[in-house]
């Protein structure tokens, strides 16, 4: 790390970063976080009778959704052109909830990190939208970077 945040200038105005002399190479995020609600909720979404439809599915298409439009929530990111998003929604009992993992590539001159966190986030937020009839209190937690491939810095494995 080199200590400098690449997002503001000499005089600490917020900037948008020139990468228009890195390299293109094809880089690779991938991002987690999970949804926790009461036992009766994670019911709903495993017996399919969530009033809204299908929670996992529905927020599978958000995810993908959220990814492609990062740029236009992040005010700093790049519009990349997103060549592959994937989303992993599955129910586990041992927390109670949902857990997502996004896959996102891309190949470019800056990498897909905010587009994996934005689908994960984007996906979790729907989970909640979708079952909030039924409990409120639910929880969005742990939306972390797992890893990454590409680009300058090269390979990120979170610990």
């Amino acid at each position: 790390m080199s200590g400098k945040l690449t997002h503001f200038d000499e005089t600490g105005q917020a900037h948008m970063v020139d990468v228009s002399d890195k390299e293109v190479t094809d880089r690779t995020a991938i991002a987690e976080g999970v949804v926790i609600m009461e036992p009766s909720t994670l019911a709903l979404v495993k017996d399919g009778t969530a009033k809204k439809g299908d929670v996992l599915g529905i927020a599978r298409l958000a995810g993908i959704m959220g990814a492609k439009k990062t740029s236009d929530l992040i005010p700093l990111c790049h519009p990349l052109p997103v060549t592959k998003v994937s989303l992993d929604l599955s129910t586990d009992d041992t927390l109670p909830g949902v857990r997502i993992t996004a896959t996102v590539k891309t190949s470019g001159q800056t990498g897909v990190e905010m587009e994996a966190l934005t689908a994960v986030s984007t996906a979790a937020l729907t989970v909640y939208d979708m079952l909030k009839a039924a409990e409120k209190g639910m929880r969005i937690e742990g939306i972390r970077l797992l890893a990454k491939t590409g680009g300058k810095s090269g390979t990120y494995e979170a610990v």
